[in-house]
């Protein structure tokens, strides 16, 4: 049995999702490893592009199913104890494999050890999380407020990964992590039963997170595994789509983890404004 199973999901990025499992192959050397690689109906750059890759499986999906839903139909093909997770544009430098293991054999209590992402031009991404709340959406990753105050409290409770990077830390509780890169327990993934097929795209990293930790696990960011992810190769084949799946998860996450109330005022608003900023950012 492999230790690990690389899983990718790809859509209209065979070429990218090839060079993914090649990069994380040569970081494996040494390791007993797999892959399975699902291609969700790509209509470009689709699974002809994977063919031949070694020990792997490359599904080809009739119809995009959404990532969740097609992460949980890998995870489904094999019996490895560690997932890795990662997004087609990913690549996988020396040593981050074996700085995510360690992170995992030292904390018991981690399901999630994630690797300190990397931009197109080298600086840090926003890969690690502070726990949604209503301020997120002002605070987040692409807001103009974070760009324009990034030292304020709330930005970097909201993006704490270029903090936890200065400190040097080995490794740091976060509450989430973005789903391109995780090195997830096989057993804990099991246990919350997978991604929420719910949310077809975005936000199931948050809501896997979440539920990990109402069980008492928790989710790390480990800055010295480093892996290079310019983002966005998959939603930029269908951009308008991407934004209004974006908005459409956010709002399941609201709804689901900070306010479940139906009658609350500020769902109301969240189900007006959500859907009112996806088409703004659409035009």
């Amino acid at each position: 049995m492999s230790a690990v199973t690389i899983v990718v999901i790809t859509f209209n990025t065979g070429a990218l999702a090839r060079a993914c499992v090649e990069s994380a192959a040569a970081d494996l050397a040494g390791t007993e490893w797999d892959a399975v690689v699902v291609d969700n109906a790509s209509s470009i750059d689709g699974a002809d592009a994977l063919q031949g890759l070694p020990r792997s499986r490359v599904i080809g999906n009739r119809r995009n199913v959404g990532f969740g839903a097609a992460v949980n139909q890998a995870a489904r093909e094999t019996s490895a104890p560690l997932l890795w997770l990662l997004n087609p544009d990913c690549h996988v430098t020396p040593g981050a494999f074996a700085a995510l293991r360690q992170t995992l054999e030292r904390h018991p209590d981690c399901a999630i050890a994630a690797p300190r992402l990397l931009n197109a031009d080298g600086t840090v991404q926003a890969s690690a999380r502070g726990e949604p709340t209503a301020w997120t959406g002002l605070f987040g990753r692409h807001s103009l407020l974070a760009r324009i105050f990034p030292s304020s409290s709330v930005a970097r409770r909201n993006l704490p990964a270029q903090d936890l990077v200065d400190a040097g830390v080995e490794s740091a509780p976060v509450d989430w992590v973005m789903g391109a890169a995780m090195l997830i327990r096989r057993d804990a993934f099991d246990r919350v039963h997978g991604f929420d097929e719910r949310y077809f795209l975005y936000w199931e990293d948050a809501d896997l997170c979440r539920r990990l930790r109402a069980i008492g696990l928790t989710t790390r960011y480990v800055p010295s595994a480093v892996v290079r992810h310019p983002g966005g190769a998959s939603a930029s084949t269908q951009a308008a789509f991407a934004i209004r799946a974006f908005h459409d998860s956010a709002y399941r996450y609201y709804a689901t983890h900070v306010v479940p109330s139906p009658w609350h005022p500020a769902r109301w608003l969240a189900r007006i404004a959500l859907p009112l900023r996806a088409w703004w950012r659409s035009r």
